[in-house]
């Protein structure tokens, strides 16, 4: 874009030792800043990425990529519709739940709770739950026994360990010849959880499906299917065509519908964070601003005797905006390097912190995530050096102006 001269005399200008050595210095902390602020944009963007990661994973671990439930009522002949799932070439597998809201009471502590029957055979095919059992295991959910799951938070709550007996307030009533009363069933706890979200270790409760049916008076009757998918970016997409091969017949929902809210707020402080610390980048960038300023001034008589030669002022714009550029990419490659490198080391780097100045930074007895995660994006990186390349360009463009506008007359004046 520049001619063979403007570009030699630019870099010229970059490379060589300026008489004024407080310009050298300004430029120098212009290149720095500019490399600080883009790597602290790379590895918090990664950090937050990571994050977000840690909590999807936990969410679905627990929650599923899909459900498929009836259009008006509870799901009949589930083995079949699991059957007819499975043969898409996307879906991992397919199990039956039974979902119902209730309420555990244990020694005057009273808690509204999501019930949840599973199926202990057909579970592991679509959650991650018996991964998050820190006492007991899934197949203490034998039917007929009435065992229960109960999440940490929940058990707490509740002064409930295992091997203690919880009774469950179903909402459908029983009409008896003393009126109508809460149909009520006494649980053993079977087993813990910490999924690591408050949703499900506060309010989730688990127990075998049949006796799920029976309390909630389903007979053969299911909620619905949970489905697992091989990605699960892919939900919308396989939920769809689902959909289609069902003719309609069935009710499909994605995690993205069920857990829209959550992640679209992850998402917003992504995007304001990315904002907040763009101003960084764009604070340092500017700096060229008064860099080139100074530069121009230095070299007036510089200026002047380029225009008498011929030079005219496309050249002269030209030739410091290859100076105010190789700058900005200078200090813009120097800080991707660095956010590349610090992004990608973040989890052995903070244990290392720790360790050295006996601090915890996520203590796990507050933070349900006591690591700091981790999840360089190449397209992050790209947009943030293509951001900080775009501004530190946009800096060179006024001082490069006032350049060109400089007349040799009034340049050689006082020569």
């Amino acid at each position: 874009m520049f001619a063979p001269y403007e570009l030699c005399v630019g870099l010229r200008y970059t490379r060589a030792k300026r008489r004024n050595h407080f310009i050298s210095f300004i430029s120098l902390t212009s290149m720095i800043g500019i490399a600080l602020g883009v790597t602290a944009l790379i590895t918090v963007i990664s950090v937050m990425n990571g994050f977000e990661r840690e909590l999807r994973e936990r969410i679905l671990g627990i929650a599923s990529h899909a459900t498929i439930s009836g259009a008006d009522g509870p799901l009949e002949g589930w083995e079949s519709l699991a059957a007819a799932a499975e043969t898409h070439p996307e879906v991992m597998g397919a199990a039956p739940f039974v979902e119902s809201q209730g309420m555990l009471t244990r020694a005057g502590q009273v808690r509204g709770v999501l019930i949840r029957g599973v199926s202990p055979s057909h579970e592991p095919r679509v959650s991650e739950i018996g991964q998050y059992l820190v006492e007991g295991e899934l197949g203490g959910l034998a039917p007929g026994r009435f065992n229960v799951l109960l999440g940490r938070d929940l058990a707490l709550r509740l002064g409930a360990s295992v091997g203690t007996s919880v009774t469950l307030v179903a909402p459908r009533a029983q009409i008896t010849p003393a009126g109508v009363l809460p149909r009520m069933r006494r649980l053993t706890v079977a087993g813990i959880f910490e999924a690591g979200h408050a949703q499900y270790d506060t309010a989730l409760a688990v127990i075998h499906i049949g006796d799920a049916q029976r309390v909630f008076r389903l007979g053969r009757g299911v909620s619905g299917l949970r489905v697992k998918l091989t990605d699960m970016f892919d939900a919308p997409r396989v939920s769809r065509e689902l959909a289609r091969s069902f003719g309609g017949a069935y009710w499909l929902r994605d995690w993205t519908q069920h857990h829209a809210n959550f992640f679209r707020a992850l998402k917003i402080e992504k995007t304001v964070m990315f904002v907040i610390l763009t101003l960084i980048v764009a604070v340092a960038a500017f700096n060229l601003v008064s860099t080139l300023i100074m530069v121009v001034t230095d070299k007036e008589s510089d200026i002047a005797i380029l225009r008498t030669l011929g030079a005219s002022q496309s050249s002269i714009l030209s030739i410091f905006v290859v100076q105010g550029t190789v700058i900005g990419i200078a200090g813009t490659l120097a800080g991707v390097a660095g956010g590349i490198a610090l992004a990608t080391h973040v989890e052995t780097l903070v244990p290392a912190i720790e360790s050295f100045f006996d601090v915890s930074f996520l203590s796990p007895e507050v933070y349900y995530i006591s690591a700091v995660p981790s999840e360089m994006r190449w397209r992050d990186v790209n947009a943030v050096g293509s951001v900080a390349f775009v501004l530190s360009l946009l800096a060179t463009l006024y001082p490069a102006w006032r350049a060109s506008r400089i007349q040799p007359v009034e340049a050689l004046r006082h020569e």
